[in-house]
């Protein structure tokens, strides 16, 4: 930020924005007092930060003004959060204080801004901390403000909405920590509490910078599709309107197109290329339900349902019924594919005002309808799930970094539902084992479990559940919890029962860890040192006593897998000068060794190659692991301990060869491997490390590893390979 005077230019953008924001807000205040109250919030931050600039040059008033915009516009609060929005900085950066707040605007947004405050002063705290996370700390504060406004979040979540818009103006290791603290965080809880439009969003943001040439590519295909497509949507739509018209159903039809994350993670996670996201369109059907009509509002969806698949045809292993099980932040819609007369899929969603209301503006929607007497059989999903969290924050025994782990894997949970012998029906997270299941009935039921009946077939308590599945847990009396069990359990509250059990004997398990350390350390030539156990628990984000490392290793909780790479981790091998580095301006380097070369290490989890955007972190020796931008281990590291980040650069000389993972797909015919394998041996000259491919029903698919100098051979060689008789897809996977 800097000091200077505005000109008449920047006051004539202040008031136009504000202009904006107001007429916003008066759609949304319920009386000229709230409105008044926007005012004044508006008057008093424009005196405070009078004069100061953002890093962008533009007056800082411009930011509270957008957030508040976002907090009406995208969010749907009301007149306080609105000037709570407009207030959020002031403490943080002016001379006034929350009591000052408090006698000019009243308790409750005195509280709010406080809320913020608190968040902010933790979140911009950039000081060097080796035995704990900062992020960590500054999540758990977030998280914290549930128990006092849930408020505080939503307007936590619109700041940092305009923070990535505006992110381009940042100093590229910030950027890169504020991106991976986004995706890590801000984006699941922005999902959690059914803010689609802000997590939609903050992810195409998140791809722009992480991976600039696929967010260009996709956008640019997307806007080729458009054009060739727009008039065969509306085709496929005018039959739909005129069929609804006719059964008297009050609605509106709105079309979308995927964003570009969400194609990008589509082509990601399944290893296909743009051309075969056949659900690239979605169209929207809104209605009013009929006051009149007989039919429940659930029912009245199945009608618009019967409807459409009476026009177009539909593909029965694309429905998804979030109207009878709707998702756990509280999504309720009915989405079915139809094929159109001009041969492509389309989505098409079918929703009420209220579940459209609520999928737009999640959590405030949901509480709005709620405060208004709707009482559907689903209303409580979200409450039920604040209160869960809350039951997390309280417990003493949960760390800063362990409580990120934890909600940020609950965050990325969907759930599924599952039938007790009796045909009771039971929500558990995907993924989740009969063990789990056992302990979400009981306790004493999970601490007794041997076995289990899945659809009445005997199965092991490591069993991972299906949707649907009827289960019944076999127990014994003289069973109890099993350090095993640790391998296998997914919820939070198994393992918790578990540890806590375990713990009773953390004497014994310490020992037994401390022995099979030894033991396997031994077998490859090492010993129990102060560095083996600082380089394991280095890997591990284990700070402060070896004891915890062993007592994880005495209840299995931590694998000792690749110990050899862990601790050698062929850094002769990979440290090899690919890069060149700086440390980000106004960081002092009190990690590195004066007048040494430093050690980089290309992490195994990503593989990246010459020409992949790039980010490195420094460990405590001064060894920087490489990874690519978009790796999600680089960024679950950048959220935790953005202290660490380095930005490394690719050398231009480098020569050397980097393995890599091609996965292809095509139709099988005679000679067609051996002419992929004889391309790229001999006419391209690139090395085949290992070929795994297999064909069935004339279709073949596969995946063959092979070493390229960068990026731009990789992308050549795809090219061409693509151009092969027969190829139908070429990616680049993850080895």
């Amino acid at each position: 930020m800097s000091i200077s005077e505005f000109t008449q230019r920047d006051y004539e953008v202040i008031a136009r924005d504000y202009a904006d924001l107001k007429e916003a807000a008066r759609k949304r205040c319920t009386s000229q007092e709230e409105l008044d109250v926007v005012q004044k919030a508006f008057d008093f931050a424009n005196e405070a930060h009078k004069g100061v600039r953002r890093r962008s040059g533009e007056p800082y008033i411009l930011h509270p003004i957008a957030v508040a915009k976002i907090v009406v516009n995208n969010i749907g609060l009301g007149y306080k959060s609105i000037a709570a929005a407009l207030l959020h900085d002031v403490v943080e950066d002016t001379d006034y204080t929350v009591d000052d707040l408090r006698n000019l605007f009243g308790d409750r947004i005195a509280l709010l801004v406080e809320g913020l405050t608190k968040i902010k002063t933790v979140l911009d705290n950039d000081a060097k901390a080796r035995n704990r996370s900062l992020q960590a700390e500054n999540f758990k504060r977030i998280l914290l403000t549930l128990n006092d406004d849930v408020r505080v979040v939503l307007i936590k979540l619109a700041d940092r909405l305009h923070n990535c818009r505006t992110i381009e103006f940042m100093p590229e290791y910030k950027r890169d920590k504020i991106l991976s603290e986004t995706m890590f965080i801000f984006i699941p809880l922005a999902h959690r509490l059914g803010l689609y439009e802000v997590k939609s969003e903050m992810e195409d943001i998140w791809l722009r910078y992480k991976e600039p040439e696929a967010f260009n590519d996709i956008n640019e295909k997307i806007n080729r599709n458009i054009v060739d497509k727009e008039k065969e949507i509306d085709d496929f739509i005018d039959p739909i309107s005129a069929a609804l018209k006719a059964a008297g159903f009050d609605f509106e039809i709105k079309k979308r197109v995927k964003t570009p994350y969400s194609i990008w993670n589509k082509m990601v996670g399944k290893g296909i290329t743009f051309d075969q996201i056949y659900d690239l369109y979605a169209v929207r059907i809104i209605f009013n339900p009929s006051p009149d009509s007989t039919e429940s509002e659930r029912d009245q969806c199945y009608h618009v349902f019967s409807i459409i698949t009476d026009i177009y045809r539909y593909k029965p292993d694309r429905i998804r019924d979030w109207v009878k099980h709707p998702k756990n932040n509280g999504y309720e819609a009915l989405h079915c594919t139809l094929m159109s007369h001009a041969g492509i899929w389309i989505e098409v969603q079918i929703r009420t005002k209220r579940m459209n209301d609520i999928a737009e503006k999640g959590i405030a929607a949901h509480w709005a309808y709620k405060k208004d007497g709707f009482a559907g059989e689903h209303e409580s999903e979200m409450d039920k799930w604040i209160t869960k969290v809350k039951e997390i924050l309280v417990n003493p025994d949960v760390n800063a970094l362990e409580l990120l782990d934890i909600i940020h894997n609950d965050l990325n949970t969907t759930d599924i539902f599952i039938f007790t012998p009796k045909g009771e029906q039971k929500r558990i997270q995907k993924g989740a084992t009969a063990l789990d299941f056992a302990y979400l009935i009981h306790t004493e039921i999970g601490n007794r479990a041997i076995a289990a009946k899945v659809n009445m077939r005997l199965v092991p308590l490591s069993y991972v559940l299906k949707g649907g599945d009827q289960v019944e847990i076999i127990t014994a009396e003289a069973e109890s919890p099993k350090r095993e069990w640790l391998q296998f359990v997914q919820t939070h509250k198994a393992r918790n029962i578990i540890m806590d059990y375990l713990k009773e004997k953390r004497v014994t398990n310490v020992e037994l860890g401390r022995k099979i350390l030894e033991e396997q350390l031994e077998a490859i030539g090492y010993r129990i040192n102060e560095e083996t156990l600082n380089a394991l628990m280095e890997k591990h984000e284990i700070y402060g006593n070896p004891e915890e490392l062993y007592f994880r290793i005495g209840i299995g909780m931590l694998k000792l897998n690749n110990l050899e790479d862990v601790l050698r981790g062929s850094i002769q091998e990979k440290s090899k000068s690919w890069f060149s580095w700086f440390l980000p301006k106004g960081k002092k380097d009190d990690a590195s060794i004066n007048g040494e070369e430093q050690k980089f290490i290309v992490a195994d989890c990503c593989n990246p190659i010459p020409g992949d955007s790039v980010v490195g972190f420094r460990a405590e020796d001064g060894t920087i692991t490489v990874h690519k931008k978009s790796c999600p281990v680089a960024n679950n590291m950048a959220a935790k301990h953005g202290d660490r980040i380095v930005m490394p650069k690719w050398e231009e000389a480098a020569q050397t060869s980097f393995l890599i993972r091609l996965s292809l797909k095509g139709l099988d015919r005679i000679g067609i491997i051996n002419e992929i394998t004889r391309f790229i041996s001999f006419v391209m000259s690139v090395n085949i490390r290992r070929i795994n491919i297999a064909t069935e029903d004339g279709v073949f698919e596969g995946s063959i590893d092979l070493y390229v100098h960068d990026k731009n051979d990789l992308e050549k060689l795809v090219r061409k390979l693509r151009k092969i008789e027969g190829i139908q897809s070429v990616v680049r996977t993850d080895i």
